[in-house]
């Protein structure tokens, strides 16, 4: 199946249009729709809110004849604060990182090339020397896919005390 085409729309800390939280709750309410009872699912607002509040959050969202179809979005690790470390050692001397969070794609556009168009569209053009991201080990396609654009699994970490443990994944950006 040859990938479909979508229009990629960045956007950044502080140039948030007012409908951007919508936005995005919209596409994790269709993704998630069978999964919307579990209390962590339930908490991605406050995620939304968190991450876009982040000097340096960028975020790309794809939109198919003006539907999103889904989104990807993180922002740099503070220096000295890369809670990869513990899983990498000894720690690469460039240790610049940006925290890739969030890739999500509406069911109706999955299998479709859209999630690697989000992600290289946010990663393209990174200035970090390394891209770390969590994945949930009980989605084995999901780590294969993650695994295919370059990232390797570190380790395992549970960030929440509700949320899942998850594989720890790394990938050299520069």
């Amino acid at each position: 199946m040859e990938p479909i085409v979508i229009e990629l729309r960045h956007y950044r800390h502080g140039e948030l249009p007012e409908d951007f939280r919508d936005l995005l709750l919209g596409v994790h309410a269709d993704a998630y729709a069978d999964q919307m009872d579990d209390p962590f699912v339930q908490r991605f607002p406050w995620f939304v809110d968190h991450w876009s509040g982040l000097d340096g959050f960028a975020c790309v969202v794809g939109f198919d004849t003006g539907e999103p179809v889904g989104f990807a979005y993180g922002a740099p690790a503070k220096t000295g604060r890369e809670w990869w470390r513990e899983h990498v050692v000894p720690a690469p001397e460039r240790d610049s990182t940006f925290a890739f969070s969030e890739l999500m794609v509406r069911p109706r556009w999955r299998k479709t090339g859209v999630s690697e168009q989000l992600h290289e569209a946010l990663m393209g053009s990174r200035e970090e020397a390394l891209a770390v991201l969590l994945v949930d080990p009980d989605h084995p396609k999901v780590q294969t896919l993650y695994e295919s654009w370059g990232y390797r699994k570190v380790g395992d970490r549970q960030p929440f005390p509700d949320s899942p443990r998850y594989a720890v994944m790394v990938r050299d950006l520069l």
